[in-house]
This record gives C-alpha cells, structure tokens and sequence, in this order.
C-alpha cells in the first residue's frame, strides 16, 4: 500500500466542493435574494431586510419591525472538458470526460429579527456559507486526481447590534458552524492498472465557532458606507477511511480513523449605498477572501498496521492558494410602490494557482451578470426573486505523478442561479 491512497481519499478535502458556486474557491455567496439581484453590491450596506443579519449585523438597526426572511438559491452548473489525454506508465487511462460534474443543487437561508429598544436589536440567522457538490462519471479520465466529493457547512448566527446615534451602528455574532464531508476517489490497481480500480471513500464532520462583526456608517439619510468582517473558522475533521479493491491483500476493505485540520478563510466585506432620489439606489462593494490560508492539506490516520505506518502517517499535499478580490456594481429601480427592480455585475478572482489546478477545483476567474425584482404586495410582504449567470476563463489542468499517473484538459465552465425569498413584516 502507499501513500498516494490517502492522498488521494483525502487531499483537497475542503476544496473539492463545487467550483460552480457564485463565489470564488467554495464559499457560497447565496445567503440573499434581495442581495444576489444587485450581484450582491451593497451588501454590507443596503440592509433592506432581515438577511442583512448575514450582510452586516449592524443593518438590523435600521429594520424598525420585527420580521422574517427566508428563502433559497438554486444553481445549475454546466462543464465542457476539450483536449483531455491521461497516461499511466506506457497506457492510457481511458475513460470519458462528459463534463457536468455538479448536480443541480440548492443554498437555504432564513433569518429573524426583532427590535428590543431604540437601540438594540436582537436577529438569528441560518445558511450555507461553504459547500456543494462534484460528482464525475463513473469512469471519468480524471479519476485517479478526484472522482466524486459532497462537502456542506450550515451556520447558525445568533446576532445582536446597536445604534449609537444617526451615523454609527455596530453588530455582533458569534457563528456555530457544523461541516460534514463525504470524499471519494478512484486509486490505481498495481495488479491491473487502468481496467481494475479500487476505490477510497473517507467520511468527516466537526462544529466550530466563529463570529461575524459589522459596521454602517449613515453619512447622510441618502449614503451609507457598510463594513463586514467574517472570521476564520477552524475545524478538525474526524472520521474514518475506507480502502477497497485496491490490490492490497489482507488491508483491502480495512477502515483506518482518519483527521483533517483545516481553516476556512475570513473575508472583509465593504460597499457603499447611494440613493439618488426616490426612485434609483446605486450600490458598490469589494470583498476580500484571505484564502492563502489553504497552503496544504494534512491528513492523520490513525490505527494503521505497523508496516504501513511509514505510509500513512502524516499525509501531506501542497495547494498554495492565494488571497482574493471580487468587486460589484449595481442599481435598482423603484418602478412603483410594489414593484423595485434590480441589476448588477460582479468579477471574482479565483483563488487557484494554474500549477496546482485540479479536476476537483478547476475553477478561473469569473464574471457574474444579475437581475433581481422585488414586489411587496402590502407594507407587510415583500417577495424578492433573481437570476444571475456566471461564465468563467477556459483554464488547463496538467497533472503529472508516478501514482496517478497523468491527465491533461482543458475546462469551461458556467452556472445559472436562480433565487426566491420571502420576507414577512409583523
């Protein structure tokens, strides 16, 4: 046995998400509706509704009755995989490249905020901050770099912020985060390589704490500048390793308990909103993800037989990813009483450097086009849909390794989002 099974079980654990998400790396951005029909400009500083608990916590103290929010995002994404060749040793790998790897998948959200005073308000807020799905074909190419992976992280938000005076207010939440991580691989057979694969499957989970913190500064009743920090959330994976039909004798088919350390990036959040008269609001806004933090994935197993140890103890795999920024311009349109129609665009770095690119995460930078409208039926209800398609560079994998042997493509991928919220004001 060696150590390239776990390296492959396991490696890339947090970033085999999907890379269709309207965010860049994992990260999910569908925490709002209302916010997605801008391409999520003025995030940090529209706070029209309760998912502002997400936004900026410190938004709530512009929400003067207690309401509710909730809702999802739908994401269909679409891969074209052109010019794949594999090889192990002197043979091809064989096998088909069909693209499409992620199902179509949807993101909830709900919140709830009450004011207490005239200058506390109390909010509570749950959604998917990180996660989604990749799911190959069965005998894709790629499959000895990443076959099928389904990572989700909920978030529970309890929240509190407070109003100093008309200019500045100030939020605070600590976050409870539950991640749950299902990963599996296709592992070269050394009695029979490319016709007879084994497989290696682990399964995770952890909860960990983070906190989100938040500022609005009101410059005047038309202008507010919004400023949002997300913290690092650092967890340790614990669960367990399945290796079969592998060629290793009397391991095959074994279960070895198995750990991952990793950290999900903090993100600052800042935009600006402008409303020119009654009817136009223009929003700006930059995020900036500290994803340098994913320098390496490193795996512990635990329980292993002494001959094996060398092998698999301290698993390591370089990712070197680097730090990004997404900027987004938008506007709505007040039609009329009921209806607020909305616009925006956004471009995302990713975070992926071209050498370690992977069929798990072959993600480019992306361009985000949106359209949103709200209707509010009465003062009471306000329902928000939006729809936003993203396009991504083509980018290259080129992989080359003496246990994985060698795959080479091309990938072009896009996503369709389409979100529906409702709001509901007591």
């Amino acid at each position: 046995m060696s150590k390239r099974v776990l390296k492959t079980s396991l490696a890339l654990a947090i970033a085999a998400t999907s890379t269709h998400s309207l965010a860049s790396g994992f990260a999910i951005n569908e925490q709002s509706v209302s916010s997605m029909g801008t391409a999520f400009a003025g995030r940090s500083s529209s706070a029209e509704d309760a998912t502002t608990v997400f936004g900026n916590p410190a938004g709530m103290s512009r929400l003067k009755r207690e309401q509710v929010s909730g809702g999802f995002a739908v994401i269909h994404a679409k891969t074209d995989i052109d010019d794949a060749s594999s090889a192990v040793g002197p043979f091809s790998a064989g096998g088909s490249n069909d693209g499409d790897m992620v199902p179509l998948v949807a993101a909830p959200m709900g919140y709830y905020v009450k004011p207490l005073d005239d200058n506390w308000t109390f909010g509570l807020g749950m959604y998917v901050p990180f996660g989604l799905i990749t799911d190959y074909e069965r005998g894709f190419e790629g499959r000895y770099y990443g076959d099928r992976s389904e990572v989700r992280v909920i978030t529970l938000q309890p929240t509190l912020s407070y109003r100093f005076n008309d200019h500045l207010s100030i939020g605070f939440g600590p976050t409870i985060n539950r991640i749950d991580g299902e990963l599996s691989s296709a592992t070269l057979n050394p009695a029979t390589p490319t016709t007879n694969d084994g497989q290696v499957k682990i399964r995770g989970n952890d909860t960990a704490l983070g906190y989100n913190i938040g500022f609005l500064f009101e410059v005047t009743p038309q202008t507010r500048f919004g400023l949002t920090y997300h913290s690092m959330v650092d967890y340790k994976l614990e669960g367990d390793t399945l290796i079969r039909g592998s060629g290793f004798g009397p391991f095959d088919g074994n279960e070895y308990d198995a750990s991952l350390k990793l950290k999900t990036p903090e993100s600052v959040d800042m935009s600006i909103t402008h409303e020119l008269n009654d009817r136009w609001t223009v929003y700006a806004g930059s995020t900036w993800t500290r994803w340098s933090r994913l320098e390496e994935i490193r795996v512990v197993n635990e329980g292993v037989p002494a001959p094996l140890a060398g092998n698999f103890g301290n698993i390591v795999e370089e990712q070197n990813w680097h730090d990004t920024w997404a900027h987004a311009v938008g506007a709505s349109y007040k039609l009329n009483k009921q209806w607020t129609l909305r616009a925006g665009l956004a471009v995302d770095q990713s975070p992926v450097n071209n050498v370690d690119r992977s069929p798990r995460i072959p993600t480019g930078d992306r361009k985000i086009l949106s359209l949103g409208a709200g209707w509010s039926p009465n003062d009471d209800m306000t329902i928000d849909v939006a729809y936003s398609y993203l396009r991504e560079e083509e980018v290259d994998i080129d992989h080359v390794s003496a246990s994985r042997g060698a795959y080479r493509s091309s990938y072009k991928n896009s996503a369709h989002g389409l979100g529906a919220q409702v709001t509901y004001r007591f």
